[in-house]
């Protein structure tokens, strides 16, 4: 069993940053992918980010260039940081954690980020 703690969510105006953690606890594995999620309000959950065990980065388009994401190995940890924000990236972030061994997704509490004036 995986636990994962989210934070640093919060309002943030328009062009602003914020970066969001996420620390996993329980039993993990030796190799693993950490990523977030997204849920605006009426939406479909939908893919952010994720860092692949190994180093591999991948974002979504329409964060490209915006949002970085990193990985703390020692820390079993997670980063999104979040630059010239826009109100449409209002939303509930998610971290989730998949061990390669199962497959098999655990997810956070989600922290809330918006972004308004």
């Amino acid at each position: 069993q995986v636990q994962l703690v989210e934070s640093g969510g919060g309002l943030v105006q328009p062009g602003g940053s914020l970066r969001v953690s996420c620390v996993a606890s329980g039993s993990i594995g030796s190799a693993y992918d950490m990523g977030w999620y997204r849920q605006a309000p009426g939406k479909e959950r939908e893919f952010v980010a994720s860092a692949i065990s190994g180093g591999t980065t991948n974002l979504v388009d329409s964060v490209k260039g915006r949002f970085t994401i990193s990985r703390d190995n020692h820390k079993n940890a997670v980063y999104l940081h979040m630059d010239t924000l826009k109100p449409e990236d209002t939303a509930v972030y998610y971290c989730y954690y998949r061990a390669r061994a199962s497959g098999i997704p655990s997810w956070g509490q989600g922290t809330q980020v918006t972004v308004s004036s």
